[in-house]
């Protein structure tokens, strides 16, 4: 059995609101043609495939689009699991209807814990593997609340609540494996935050994962699996120094500081003699170039006029060093890429983020800061005392997880 793990598509996003339908769609195109050269037998997509819970209509457009033409490939098997930008009943509503085309949808934690185990058969109805396919964990699937706990109490019951789901799964899963009686690979999906893991700048994994929040130790998954497939973080990876524990990493760059990495999906091969599997990582090609630029105005206008030379398609972000105004700035460093495909998304005065936002003075804005960098303002224009922005703080940690982890279904 050979197969494809991919994760975190992040279809719908946005770049400083620069839509980019175009360039999933033409990875979508990419990654069809691959799965018939390669000639794969299953699909694994592990989370996030849309950047929001309620995704718009050319981003489901492009979603069930690319199943149909995959049901059409050869391709017996798509899996899919929910991620934590996911809506578990989104992807869940047509589930039946894509059973038959061969697709296992799995949106969120079941009540039943053999739900999220599944038995893939052979093109001669024959059991091929067996794979624990995990959604994202919210804290609500797999937590009790507790009167009064502190945040630490809070992280460990999560991390608890995660490991023991993850052990249920796989000890059906083992059982499962030993009465089909053939030596079958056991695949595990997941989607959430390994200890080790790296991520990029301006990747939208949040700050606060780095932390001890939703930070599992990789240890957790059975010593019996063949192969753990993961998704959540966008940087292609081993985990450790483990080979058959991966993330596959986002397919596009989500952001500026992922602009020079390579992108990738991992082929993973099961030859039939023997269930340790052939890895083999394959670059995604770029679909859209990113360039950060840094500098005084005379290197940033260089290195402008390179990119106008060269004539190719590439979104820009600037980070100036200097006392123009973001008004002059534009305007100068506007009229070297008007009418040429370089576009400059985002213009960053980094000499200004080191002061105190002032609403009088209009040379910076809420784009320029992210909602941590808020905050921390907020505190030092209260005048805050030491003591009382540690408590602060990790109350303020503990709302952007609520946010953005615990998301509406």
């Amino acid at each position: 059995m050979k197969l494809i793990h991919t994760s975190d598509w992040h279809i719908g996003r946005t770049l400083y609101d620069k839509r980019r339908h175009e360039e999933h769609a033409a990875f979508l195109d990419w990654l069809h043609v691959t799965i018939g050269k390669q000639r794969i037998d299953t699909l694994l997509i592990c989370g996030d495939i849309f950047d929001t819970i309620a995704p718009g209509n050319r981003s489901l457009e492009l979603y069930y689009s690319f199943l149909r033409r995959v049901a059409d490939s050869g391709c017996r098997h798509v899996v899919v699991t929910g991620g934590n930008h996911d809506s578990p009943s989104l992807l869940e509503a047509p589930r039946k209807i894509l059973s038959a085309l061969g697709v296992h949808v799995i949106g969120g934690a079941t009540k039943q814990i053999e739900d999220e185990v599944i038995v893939l058969k052979d093109a001669k109805g024959e059991p091929e593997a067996v794979v624990c396919a995990v959604p994202f964990l919210r804290d609500r699937d797999v937590r009790e609340v507790v009167g009064q706990e502190t945040m630490e109490d809070k992280t460990s019951r999560l991390l608890a609540g995660i490991r023991g789901h993850y052990q249920r799964v796989t000890d059906h899963a083992e059982t499962l494996r030993s009465k089909l009686g053939s030596p079958i690979p056991l695949i595990v999906m997941g989607h959430l935050f390994a200890s080790g893991g790296k991520v990029a700048q301006g990747d939208g994994v949040r700050d606060l994962y780095v932390g001890n929040i939703a930070h599992v130790d990789p240890s957790m998954f059975t010593s019996s699996a063949d192969y753990v497939a993961l998704g959540h973080l966008h940087v292609p990876q081993k985990v450790g120094s483990s080979e058959i524990v991966r993330y596959s990493g986002s397919p596009i760059a989500m952001g500026f500081g992922e602009a020079a990495q390579q992108k990738e999906v991992i082929l993973v091969d099961f030859k039939s003699d023997y269930l340790l599997p052939l890895i083999q990582p394959i670059a995604v090609p770029s679909f859209q170039a990113l360039q950060s630029i840094s500098g005084s105005i005379e290197e940033i206008e260089e290195a402008v006029l390179e990119l106008v030379e060269k004539g190719s398609s590439v979104w820009v972000e600037i980070e100036y060093q200097g006392t123009l105004s973001s008004t002059a700035l534009r305007q100068q460093l506007g009229a070297l890429v008007d009418k040429t495909p370089v576009e400059i998304l985002r213009l960053r005065n980094t000499l200004l983020l080191d002061q105190v936002l002032q609403p009088t003075e209009g040379q910076q804005t809420l784009d320029d800061l992210d909602e941590k960098e808020v905050f921390q303002r907020c505190l030092e224009q209260a005048k805050v005392e030491d003591v009382e922005r540690i408590q602060l703080n990790q109350l303020y940690e503990e709302v952007l997880f609520s946010l953005f982890e615990e998301a509406p279904q």
